[in-house]
Formats: structure tokens, sequence, C-alpha cells
């Protein structure tokens, strides 16, 4: 991957629906040549899929928690976890615990509802949101390389 590859990323994380056209003149590249470095970054697995984010509180998502969990059934508590729409994340964690587990529900209450059902599997630690200083942070640092280039081009031209 070179800075290109790069700057084509960091304009699809930020719209993973800009037309190729656009993203081009972004990166200073054609629409074909844009589009086959896109398609070489999907092959290759860089770009696994594209995603829409939600807003969980519009979706009537209120509560936000953090679960760490302890079971010795891992096999049981996932195909759980696979089929409780609670669940939108689950990691295999190292340490004290299994897994760590980011559930959503419309209210504490719905949490407690959650719990209940994972008493049979274990125990349990709960950790619940307040707030998200940072809810999502980008993995592609950097800039519009064509702006950058422009720019520094106006500064080379005054003087």
């Amino acid at each position: 991957m070179d800075e290109i590859d790069n700057n084509i990323l960091f304009h699809l994380e930020n719209n993973a629906r800009l037309p190729m056209t656009e993203l081009g003149k972004l990166v200073g590249l054609s629409q074909p040549a844009v589009t086959e470095r896109v398609k070489r970054m999907e092959e290759k697995g860089v770009i696994e899929e594209y995603r829409t984010l939600f807003s969980p509180h519009k979706l009537n998502k209120q509560s936000t928690a953090y679960v760490l969990f302890r079971t010795r059934d891992c096999h049981a508590f996932l195909d759980f976890c696979r089929s409780s729409p609670e669940v939108v994340e689950c990691y295999r964690i190292s340490g004290e615990h299994n897994y760590l587990l980011k559930i959503l529900t419309e209210s504490t209450q719905g949490l407690e509802e959650f719990e209940n059902k994972c008493d049979s599997f274990g125990t349990y630690t709960t950790l619940i949101v307040m707030s998200s200083p940072i809810p999502f942070k980008k993995l592609i640092q950097g800039t519009n390389l064509m702006a950058v280039q422009s720019i520094t081009s106006i500064k080379k031209e005054k003087k």
C-alpha cells in the first residue's frame, strides 16, 4: 500500500458512499484507476465491507453496557450470544474473564432482563456506559492529498 491507497482509505472511511469519480478527483486519479485500486484493496481484504452507522438512541436503545463474562461452557455461551439481539459485539479476551460483550438495550431494566438470562452460563461483571467522549475513532489518519498539493503549489506561485 502506498500513500495514494492510504488517501483512498481516508476518504472512504469518512464517506463510504463516495462515487468513484469523486474519489478519483480527491486523490488525483482517473475513475478507472481509483476503481481498480479500491477493487484490489477489497480483494486483499484491506477493505472488508461497507457499513452504515445508526444512532442507538434514535432506535430506542438508551442503555449501553459492557459485560465481562466468565464461563466454562464457551460453545453454549457463544450460541446464546449469537441469538441474543442485545449483544452487538463479543470479544474473546485473556485474563480473569473469557469474554467482553457490548450490550444495547432500551433501558437498564432491559439490561437486567438480559443479565437474568446470562445467569445460567457463568459469572459476570457489568459496566454501564455513562457517556461516550470518544464514541468512534477513525483508523486512517490523513488529509486530502490533492488539497495539500494545491495549497503547496499556490504557496510556490506566490514566492
